[in-house]
């Protein structure tokens, strides 16, 4: 039955687990009584059987549910006591008293609470039985699987077996021909066949077109197709060709009912043949999403037209393999098949798929060794594959020798869900090709698009939802996975707190809500309100910054009392905490320490024109660790906040931009010094950017060792412009001072040779 529980996994994937997941009634407690003293009877006999046993943990998951549930009756109520209680002060000690009044109300509050915690307490103790015995029966079902791998049954190489399985399948095929040879001597069937004659043949033609035709009709509509969103419309029609021809299965089995020829065996063959189909052309379909014909459309692996074609094939078989598994199974409990007729049918079924199994794992070593030599880095991707052919090829052989020596049960167990899982694993990496495709098409973009955020976050939700249909395929229950989502649905407890995935909700959407909130109350302060007040930008950038601080703090503790997370039970972590801040984290505190600080002294605005370490540049962004700053030469330095309040800052711009520029020049001796200092006031006092209130000096500041030094100092209007006053300032000197014929002096050095006849006489030499 492990192909039938496949196709009721992805159903179940597909929908959820909303069923299980509805709200039940109150609970009677009598009736729950009940049902727990007969499971308690089942599990101490231990003689029913798994299926009965199953049925009976679902009537506990639901009950257990209900209960669950139950647990939060007179919450609020509950809650609104406790607070009076602790409005009324805390209880008097032993050998104190209090007011009458305040005694009397303390004592009904307390008897109010006792009453409405009582169904909590109930609800909790029933919960308590309940998942026990649930976790009881799980037990001894998985006990049971272990006993029935690990046990040696016929072998399906003896010859002795093989008689027994060719006389069941013969008997099976007599008494269908029976059935149908009885319709027929019926007269009443003989004519609603002659009736229903002409409509079955329509059914059959019909059938046959669709089923012969129908999959290259999908293929040549797919192959014409061009231009932008190819690869998307090319998959959706390409899904035709699993759909027409099982329209055309569906037909055929509807013709073949038409005939009324059909009896209780030939029932179970029709309804297991849509299932076979349904297997041979999904994989068949897999097969050519996977491994196309055309070298121009992407391929899973990288292989040759060659390769590509055994590939394809090798999954059609193995879909039409996974069929006939299906229809032993499906045979096997109506007619009583003994152990050693299902072993000797199955083990050709084995060893076949094992087969197969090997030629993909040659397939994936192909792909390997192809893609070394095209790259020479082995990827994450390479080295699953490589894990998975390895299993692959481990499995390949171990199944038909564990089959054969009669661990039937467990080499079925390892060889089916392998070629389930391998198919599973196709599927997903088809669906997350197409994710790209996707994305591709709704943004316009090319190949790029497979590397983009959104398609790679959605393919991993992708892998991330098979992974119960991988589960349920090696064996698991769908029980289990409602284990696992019950508990994940009861949360876990942080000393008296339980927090549970509808609190994470919570804080999620409320933490949001606070969030954008913030963040609108910061571009209307930022755009609107700001602006209109004589708050320099500096100012403003802080008030915007600390305003966004205050209101993610503020969402955060919303969030955390919406979901009523009691923080006092988190004193341990902030204690923890603590201690990390102490030895590890001191750093970031520091600096976090020194952001605020920043933003509230405001030494430095976005905008200054600061020195630090050596380095000059624009204030760009403070944050709460560091701040950026854009040197001169456009790059960016991010200085830790703690240098910048600890060591010595130099701010050109601080208050406002005027500042004092410096130019210094040196004359030849001998120059007339007054005519200088004229010149160089006259050329100080002509720059538009020189503020002539106060006006600029001109300083005779000493005698060089080669020249008269002087020095321009005149306020600049804006200090931002100092290096192209300079630059300014110096062109104007050179020519002016050409101009008057006052020469600007260079240092000059005199070379004595004590022993040139030294020189000479080596030269001599050479």
């Amino acid at each position: 039955m492990m192909l039938y529980r496949f196709v009721f996994l992805i159903i179940f994937a597909f929908f959820g687990f909303s069923a299980f997941a509805q709200d039940v009634a109150p609970p009677d407690y009598q009736q729950w009584e009940n049902i727990a003293t007969r499971a308690e009877d089942a599990i101490q006999a231990g003689r029913a059987s798994s299926a009965a046993l199953e049925q009976l943990r679902s009537q506990l998951a639901v009950w257990r549910e209900g209960f669950l549930s139950a647990q939060n009756t007179n919450r609020a109520r509950i809650e609104t006591l406790q607070n009076q209680i602790a409005s009324l002060g805390p209880a008097p000690e032993e050998g104190q008293t209090e007011a009458a009044e305040i005694a009397s109300r303390r004592t009904a509050l307390r008897e109010q609470l006792t009453r409405l915690r009582a169904p909590i307490v109930t609800a909790e103790e029933a919960y308590s039985r309940a998942n026990g015995l649930i976790g009881e029966i799980d037990r001894i079902v998985r006990d049971r699987q272990a006993d029935a791998l690990l046990r040696a049954g016929p072998s399906p190489v003896n010859p002795s077996h093989w008689d027994d399985a060719l006389d069941a399948v013969q008997t099976t095929s007599v008494r269908i021909k029976d059935e149908v040879r009885n319709a027929w001597l019926s007269p009443a069937q003989r004519t609603e066949l002659r009736q229903g004659l002409p409509v079955a043949i329509i059914f059959l033609i019909f059938a046959l077109i669709l089923i012969l035709r129908g999959r290259i009709w999908m293929e040549r509509l797919a192959t014409k197709l061009s231009g932008r969103g190819q690869g998307v419309w090319s998959f959706l029609i390409s899904i035709g060709q699993i759909i027409i021809p099982m329209i055309g299965i569906i037909a055929i089995t509807r013709a073949v009912y038409q005939s009324g020829l059909v009896g209780l065996r030939g029932d179970i063959l029709l309804s297991v043949i849509p299932f076979m189909g349904l297997s041979f052309f999904a994989a068949r379909w897999l097969g050519m999403r996977a491994f196309p014909r055309s070298d121009a459309q992407y391929s899973l692996l990288t292989l040759d037209e060659r390769q590509r074609r055994q590939a394809r094939f090798n999954m059609a078989s193995l879909g039409f393999l996974l069929g006939f598994v299906a229809l032993i199974d499906a045979y096997k409990g109506y007619e009583r098949y003994s152990a050693e007729v299902i072993t000797v049918l199955q083990f050709p079924l084995i060893v076949l798929s094992c087969v197969i199994l090997y030629r993909i794992a040659n397939l994936i070593k192909a792909h390997l060794n192809a893609d070394i030599q095209e790259n020479t880095e082995k990827n994450y991707r390479n080295g699953l594959l490589s894990i998975l052919s390895k299993v692959i090829y481990g499995i390949s052989f171990a199944g038909p020798i564990i089959a054969a020596f009669g661990y039937n049960i467990a080499a079925e167990f390892i060889v089916f869900p392998t070629v389930l899982t391998l198919g599973l694993i196709i599927l997903v990496s088809v669906l997350q090709r197409q994710v790209s495709n996707v994305y591709a098409l709704l943004t316009r973009r090319g190949e790029d698009s497979k590397d983009a955020l959104i398609p790679v976050l959605i393919s991993f939700v992708l892998a991330v939802a098979a992974m119960p249909l991988l589960v349920l395929i090696w064996g698991g229950r769908v029980s289990d996975l409602t284990e696992m989502w019950t508990q994940f649905r009861e949360g876990f407890a942080i000393g008296e707190t339980r927090i549970s995935p509808t609190d994470f909700l919570t804080v999620a959407i409320v933490f949001a809500l606070g969030f954008m909130l913030t963040r609108l109350i910061q571009a209307g302060l930022r755009n609107s309100v700001l602006p209109k007040t004589r708050v320099d930008v500096g100012g403003r950038n802080a008030i915007v910054s600390g305003t966004g601080y205050i209101g993610v703090f503020l969402a955060a503790i919303a969030a955390i009392t919406a979901a009523g997370i009691n923080l006092t039970s988190l004193a341990f972590v902030a204690g923890a905490l603590s201690v990390g801040i102490g030895f590890g984290l001191q750093n970031i505190v520091s600096n976090f320490v020194s952001g605020i600080i920043l933003l509230i002294e405001r030494p430095i605005s976005e905008g200054d024109w600061i020195e630090v370490g050596g380095r000059m540049g624009y204030v760009r962004t403070i944050s709460v660790r560091s701040t950026r700053i854009e040197t001169f030469d456009r790059t960016d330095v991010i200085v830790p906040n703690a240098d910048l309040i600890s060591n010595q800052v130099i701010n050109w711009t601080r208050g406002n931009s005027i500042g004092r520029a410096i130019v210094p020049v040196g004359v030849a001796y001998g120059t007339d010094t007054k005519k200088v200092e004229a010149i160089l006031s006259e050329i100080a006092k002509d720059h538009p950017m020189v503020v002539l209130n106060p006006p600029p000096n001109v300083l005779f500041m000493g005698f060089g060792a080669d020249s008269l030094d002087f020095e321009i100092r005149a306020i600049l209007r804006d200090v931002n412009w100092l290096l192209s006053v300079k630059s300014e300032m110096n062109h104007a000197i050179a020519k002016r001072f050409a101009e008057e014929g006052i020469e600007i002096p260079f240092a000059q050095r005199d070379v004595w040779l004590r022993n040139p006849e030294a020189l000479k006489a080596n030269k001599d030499c050479e």
